[in-house]
Parts: C-alpha cells; sequence; structure tokens
C-alpha cells in the first residue's frame, strides 16, 4: 500500500487542535489529555506519518505553547495559531498560506480522534487517486450517529451532501452513514472552496463540511469511502470517552504485543502504555505495568505485582516480581 502512494507530489495533513476541554472540566488543552501514556494527538500525527504525510500543519488555540512543547522536536510540523474560534472552516483558513507553498493532496483530520489508523487513511489516499476526485472523504456506518454528520447520497448511491446533524430534517437524522472528519483533498480545489464558505447555519459558522458541496456543484468529483470502523470514529468530549477510547487502544496495544511473541497472562489485570517494545517469549504475569517506551528484551518473566517505569529498560533473560520494580529494571 505505500508504494501506490509513494507518487504523490506532495501529501500535507491539516490537523484541528485548537479545542478546549470544557466538557471535561480541565485547563489542559484537549488534546493532551492521555491515551495508554500518551498525548492523544500523537496517535493522530503518527497515522498521518504511517500514511506517508511529510508535512503536518497544525491548527492550536487554547493552551497552545503547552501543544507545540510537548511536540515542538518534529521539524514536520508546522504550528498554526487560530485566535478566534469560527468553526473548521475557519481552522482551516488559516493554514492558506502554507497550503499554496506546496501543491499536492491534503489530509485534514481532528486532533481529538487518536483511534484513527494510517491504514485507514492510505486506502482513503488510494481512492482518492484512482478515482481522480478533486475530494474525497471516509465514511463509516454506525448503529448510533448522534452527534455526526449525516451522509447523503443521490438516487444513483454518489455524494450529495454532509448535514451536521443540527442541521438535519427528521428523514436525515434517520441515516446512519456518518462523516468522521476524514478529508483528502487537492490543495488547489481545497483554497479554492475555502475562499467560497459562508456561515450559513445554525450556528453561525464557518463548516469545513461544505467544500464538498462547494465542489460537486462547480462539477468537481467528490466521492463518499466507506473505510472507517465503527469503531475508528470516537472521538473525545468527555472524561468517559477518554476511558472507553483507552480500553479500546489498550487491547490495540495488547493484541500487538501478543502478535509478537508475548504471553500476557491476565489482559485485564494488565495495563501497558504506547510504544512499549517486548522481545519474544516473553511473560507478562498478572498486575503488571509497562510504562511508555519501556524496553523489554526477550524470555523474560515480567511480575506478578511489577512495575517498569517510563523508557525502562530490562535485559533480556530478566525474571522480575514484587518489589522487584524501578531499580531492577533501569539495570
Amino acid at each position: 500500500m505505500r508504494e501506490q502512494t509513494s507518487g504523490f507530489m506532495s501529501v500535507t495533513a491539516i490537523i484541528l487542535a485548537a479545542g478546549k476541554s470544557t466538557r471535561m472540566k480541565s485547563k489542559r488543552p484537549k488534546v493532551l489529555h492521555e491515551i495508554c501514556g500518551k498525548p492523544m494527538l500523537g496517535y493522530v500525527f503518527d497515522a498521518c506519518f504511517d500514511a506517508g504525510v511529510d508535512r503536518i500543519l497544525a491548527v492550536v488555540g487554547h493552551g497552545k505553547d503547552e501543544v507545540i512543547g510537548q511536540f515542538d522536536g518534529d521539524k514536520r510540523i508546522q504550528w498554526v495559531e487560530q485566535t478566534e474560534q469560527l468553526g473548521t472552516g475557519h481552522a482551516a483558513r488559516m493554514c492558506e498560506k502554507h497550503l499554496r507553498e506546496k501543491h499536492g493532496e491534503v489530509f485534514i483530520l481532528a486532533g481529538d480522534g487518536p483511534l484513527i489508523r494510517g491504514e485507514v487513511l492510505r486506502t482513503l489516499l488510494n481512492a482518492h487517486h484512482e478515482e481522480r476526485a478533486a475530494a474525497s472523504m471516509a465514511t463509516a456506518v454506525v448503529d448510533n450517529p448522534t452527534g455526526y454528520g449525516r451522509i447523503v447520497r443521490d438516487g444513483e448511491g454518489n455524494f450529495h451532501e454532509i448535514v451536521e446533524e443540527l442541521d438535519c430534517t427528521p428523514q436525515q437524522r434517520e441515516i446512519h452513514e456518518i462523516f468522521p472528519s476524514y478529508y483528502c483533498l487537492r490543495s488547489d480545489d481545497l483554497l479554492s472552496a475555502l475562499g467560497q464558505l459562508t456561515p450559513q447555519n445554525k450556528k453561525n459558522e464557518y463548516y469545513l463540511t461544505d467544500v464538498f458541496s462547494i465542489l460537486r456543484r462547480a462539477g468537481r468529483k467528490v466521492i463518499a469511502v466507506q473505510a472507517v470502523t465503527a469503531e475508528d470514529v470516537l472521538s473525545i468530549n468527555t472524561r468517559q470517552q477518554l476511558a472507553e477510547v483507552d480500553a479500546i487502544m489498550q487491547d490495540r496495544i495488547q493484541k500487538r504485543i501478543r502478535e509478537g511473541g508475548v504471553t500476557i497472562v491476565s489482559p485485564i489485570n494488565t495495563y501497558v502504555e504506547a510504544d512499549v517494545t517486548i522481545g519474544p517469549d516473553t511473560v507478562l504475569q498478572p498486575f503488571c505495568f509497562i510504562g511508555r517506551s519501556a524496553s523489554i528484551g526477550g524470555d523474560c518473566v515480567i511480575g506478578p505485582m511489577t512495575m517498569i517505569p517510563r523508557q525502562g529498560i530490562v535485559p533480556e533473560g530478566t525474571n522480575l516480581a514484587g518489589n522487584t520494580v524501578r531499580e531492577a529494571a533501569l539495570g
């Protein structure tokens, strides 16, 4: 899949990360709240780079210095400030100057959706290229579409428009195909559409979703690809949603570790943070905590009742249990 995307002139991602943590009742920027020990924004960045993105334009606002400080060492990321909260379309317009610097394809994604996967972005990008579309979107079909924009198709099944829930008719509210904010557009078409956005809606905001209808009415090709699982669309606005997404991510992390040849004796009583590496034939006994970016060799026995700190290193063949925790783990 990576080879199919390598021929693009340039792939840029705009990440919308300017939101507050109002419903989470937190002073901390929402995108810095951690999922399995890692800021949720970090997962979105990782998915973009996995999909072949060579430049990220991260739109920040509330707590911008704190957000930038977490990722400032990565030169692939450019920071764009949104001083007013006038909607997602307005946030994307803050990037217009940078978009004119390079021609190519542009993803636009939300910074509070850490379950995003690079493979889905690659699927979207390849479909966008193969169909020679001006704009493409990845959609999902969910049992409960509450809170999401609905995908309205014509009688032949082609994309017609996205309608935000607040603006839906009773019939449109019954649609279960939703838009989880996975955009892919040609940069020139995006710039053209952004210049035509108007706040003609109940929120009096500039909706980024309107770019699809603008381009379709102009005769440009717009496609909707059902490529996102119901699980992947979950975004975070509350502490409850934070916990739900953390549990899903923990399952993914443990699955990856098991596929690498590691035994987890009691998954429900084990917690492994992000970016951990563990060698084959290692066994994690119950009540273990493995911190972010820890490295554990093969043929180890960890636990029970053991904590490996973040960035801790455990040599191959080590047995750790009970009180042999931090000091032993760090060697």
